[in-house]
């Protein structure tokens, strides 16, 4: 006779891995997908830079330049358009790119102003490096959590990290005069974590052989950081865009600043 104390009882049907099997599976998410807003997409396909910002301090900034020209955008499916205004603003949820003229080298700038998961972040790398764009160097601006610092950091204080590829590192050995593109910020600590679309964007330059360069600052948001981003962008980067008004950026943080929303929406994805 049986003990039914002791004896090892049969597999439950409410086991979690049981019921997925009854479950049909979530179809796929399209692919994501840019859309130029011009027919000569291929004067854009090949920048002499693309910058790809993330970070609020970034995208506040360049909110600011003028002398951008609006060329495409890219559509991820599960993001809906409800609630994005007609003109740009930094409350919309949209990812657009910018054409930056200067003389003759051409600068795209990608401004991400919406969430993307760790499970899309790799097609969206994929997207914007390697296959439809193919830049001959690679600046990703985001910002980097206390949780993932190998060490303390101050509100107070406002700091930038950086990280290269390889085909940058040895850009720099070889002594090009434009190497390294961001020279006024020290290397990540040793320990410290960048994960999400950052670091997909990081590898598609590595495995591409492509000048890349992840600079993330801190605190996520803040004055003071809008300031250290500038001036790093202004001297390294962007020399020839004269002046940014830090009065308007100033005044365009404390304004976004006053709505609770936006920077627990930001978190997300900075």
């Amino acid at each position: 006779m049986e003990d039914i104390l002791t004896e090892i009882p049969p597999p439950s049907r409410f086991f979690l891995e049981d019921l997925n099997n009854f479950c049909p599976p979530s179809p796929p998410l399209p692919s994501p997908f840019l859309l130029f807003s011009t027919s000569n997409r291929e004067k854009f396909s090949r920048p002499s830079l693309l910058i790809i910002a993330m970070s609020s301090p970034s995208l506040q900034i360049f909110h600011h330049v003028s002398s951008k020209t609006l060329v495409g955008t890219v559509i991820l499916p599960e993001i809906p358009f409800s609630g994005n205004s007609v003109e740009p603003s930094l409350k919309d949820k949209s990812c657009n790119i910018y054409a930056l003229n200067e003389d003759d080298n051409l600068i795209m700038i990608v401004s991400v102003q919406y969430p993307v998961t760790a499970e899309r972040s790799h097609a969206v790398a994929k997207l914007l490096i390697g296959e439809q764009v193919i830049p001959e160097k690679v600046l990703i601006l985001d910002s980097i959590r206390s949780s993932n610092f190998r060490g303390r950091l101050s509100p107070d204080e406002a700091f930038a990290f950086k990280l290269e590829s390889s085909a940058e590192r040895k850009a720099k050995a070889d002594g090009h005069q434009d190497s390294p593109l961001v020279k006024c910020a020290d290397y990540l600590p040793s320990g410290s974590v960048v994960d999400g679309l950052a670091a997909a964007l990081l590898s598609r330059c590595q495995l591409k052989k492509i000048r890349g360069t992840l600079c993330v600052s801190w605190p996520e948001v803040g004055v003071s950081v809008i300031s250290l981003v500038k001036s790093l962008l202004l001297k390294d980067v962007l020399s020839h865009v004269k002046h940014i008004d830090m009065k308007k950026l100033e005044e365009g943080f404390l304004k976004l600043g006053r709505s609770k929303d936006y920077l627990l929406e930001f978190e997300l994805y900075t």
